[in-house]
This record gives structure tokens, sequence and C-alpha cells, in this order.
């Protein structure tokens, strides 16, 4: 690995302009000659004649067939310089430090060893910018997130990348498994965990898939082109997937204020859906799995500074909120006047 602007053997035996064609070569799966030319300032003709000279230096650079052709770097024998400018050299790091919140088993102790590596290429001037990084920051891990097999994310983000079908078995929330073949799109990380967006087609819609519950990923050899998603990208399609779906304990809540303003005042996405009913007034579902998480934002919005209502409720979540209505007397004391709770509480 190198930045660009570094000398050193590899800068010394390949001009300026060969390194930069490298670069771009790693940086994109496949570029069209006429893409490469205007990168570069130069006629295809020279760009043609610059993939000829990395070929000989063993880059294994492929013409690709098309109305224009193209051209794009493979696997090979020898590992080829991996070239990064600097604003690319500090995403590393910056993605290296926060590394162990990413959920990734045992990425947090590889990503310290690659940034020791990354910081000793790195040109003396760039040096202070990454240890500044490596000592002043750090990633608080999301508490009881899986734990996911990097080997396993590394097949899905290749067949995502490479549009290959893609074959494996699949455990869903009631631990029954099924094999699945799918159309991957896109690997999301939210809330600690990673999702896998994709398309199945013998259920002839789109599906999320957590890469935890994901074993035995198998590529296929057939390819597809990749369907609308039915929302602007992957991460808004995952989260109102998150927000349409019913899970065990559900609450219901009516609130006299505006939708935004009740989203703006919370602490992080509500696991559910706020309807707007107007400027001053929405409507809540709450729906997760845990019985604690619903009673946890039933008594977050309740504290709003809005009339709330719980028009429905699971019995679990009911009888969470009456222990709680029960223990805020203790809490916070007697009212101001001496008299009762004007909530009815005291």
């Amino acid at each position: 690995m190198s930045v660009s602007e570094e000398s050193g053997p590899a800068r010394g035996s390949m001009p300026g302009r060969l390194l930069r064609l490298l670069s771009l070569l790693q940086g994109r799966r496949e570029w069209s000659g006429a893409e490469l030319a205007e990168r570069l300032g130069v006629s295809t003709r020279t760009v043609r004649r610059d993939v000829d000279r990395l070929r000989a230096l063993d880059y294994p650079v492929e013409s690709t067939t098309g109305t224009a052709g193209g051209y794009r770097l493979v696997s090979g024998r020898n590992l080829p310089p991996l070239l990064l400018d600097e604003e690319e050299a500090v995403a590393v790091a910056l993605g290296l430090v926060t590394a162990g919140g990413s959920g990734v088993a045992g990425l947090g102790e590889s990503a310290l060893r690659a940034l020791a590596k990354l910081e000793r290429l790195l040109p003396a001037r760039l040096r202070p910018r990454l240890a500044a990084l490596g000592g002043s920051a750090e990633a608080v891990p999301a508490r009881g997130a899986p734990r996911v097999d990097p080997a396993v994310l590394a097949v899905l983000a290749a067949c995502c990348r490479d549009r290959r079908v893609l074959a494996f078995d699949y455990l869903d929330r009631a631990g029954a498994g099924s094999a699945r073949r799918v159309e991957p799109l896109r690997l999301v990380t939210f809330g600690g965990r990673w999702y896998l967006v994709a398309y199945d087609p013998s259920r002839e819609d789109w599906r999320v898939f957590r890469a935890d519950r994901i074993t035995g990923p198998r590529p296929s050899h057939d390819r597809f082109l990749p369907r609308p998603l039915p929302a602007p990208d992957a991460v808004t399609y995952l989260t109102r997937s998150f927000a349409a779906a019913t899970y065990r304990h559900t609450a219901r809540l009516e609130v006299a204020l505006g939708a935004d303003a009740v989203r703006a005042r919370l602490f992080s996405h509500v696991p559910g859906e706020i309807e707007a009913r107007g400027p001053k007034a929405c409507a809540v579902r709450l729906s997760a799995d845990s019985a604690e998480l619903v009673a946890q934002y039933v008594a977050a919005i309740a504290v709003l500074d809005a009339a709330v209502t719980l028009v429905d409720a699971s019995e679990e979540v009911r009888t969470l909120l009456r222990g709680l209505r029960e223990r805020l007397p203790e809490w916070c004391g007697p009212a101001a006047d001496g008299g009762t709770d004007p909530h009815g509480t005291g």
C-alpha cells in the first residue's frame, strides 16, 4: 500500500501517469477506454499503450467487450500496490478506528494491526493526522448485537458488487431454517447489526436478511440485472421495512404533536411508524419482540410536552407501564403544593 504522492521503488519504476491509471483501475470494477482517457487527459491510443506497459509489469489488466471496449484489473499472482490519495488514506484510517463497533467478529484486533501498518507507509506529513485519529477516537460496540463472520460478509459483498445470484441457508426469527436463492443488492449496517437487502425470485419480492443468520453463502455463476428497488436506496428500504413490520409486542398512541416534532425529540429511530394526522397531531405504532423496549418508547413519548393517549398495547407492555406508574410517586415526591399528582399517579 502506498499514498500516490509518496516516493519509493514503485514510483521510481513507474511514471506518474501509470500510477494514476493503476489507481483508477483499482477504484472501480470496469472502465471504458474513453473514460480512462478523459480522466488521464490523454488519447485512447495512449491508454492502450499504458495498459500494455502495466501488463508488461505483470499487472493483470483484462480487456472487456462492448461497443467502446474497456479494461478491468483482475486477480493475479502478485499483489499490486494499493494507491491512496491523502483523503482516502485518512478515510481508511477512520474506518479502521471505528471497526471495533462494527459487529464483525475479530475485526477490532485486525483493524489495529492494519492501522499500524498504514501509519508506517504514510508520508511523514500525514502521520500526525493518523496518530491523532488512532489516539483520540474509539468506537463503542452496540450492546447485545450479534457478531458476524467476516468471511460471510465478504462473500455477500462480492456478490452484491459482481451481481451474482447467491444461495445460502437462513434461520428466521422463529428459528425455522430454509434454503434461499436471491439477487443481492446491498449490505447495510444498522444498530450494530448487518443486513442484506436482496430480491427473492421465489417470493417475487424484496427481502431483508440478517447477516448473522446466514450460513454457507454460495455464489453462483449466474448473473442478474438489478431490479428497481421500491425505495430511493437500500437504507431507506431497510428502515421502511422495519417500520412496517409487526413483532410480538405492539403499542399504539395518539400524540398532540406533529410527526416531525416527535421524531426530532426522541433519542433514536422509533421501532415502528409515526403517521402524521395534521400539523399538531400524529399516530405512533410501536412494535418489537421486547416488551421492555416498547414500554421504554411509550414512556419517552409520554414525557413530551403534548397530550398522549395510549390507544392499545399488549398486556406485557401494559404491565410494565403500570409498574412504572406505581413507582413515579416514590421517585418524584409529592406535588409542589402538597396536593395530589395532577396526572393521577399520586
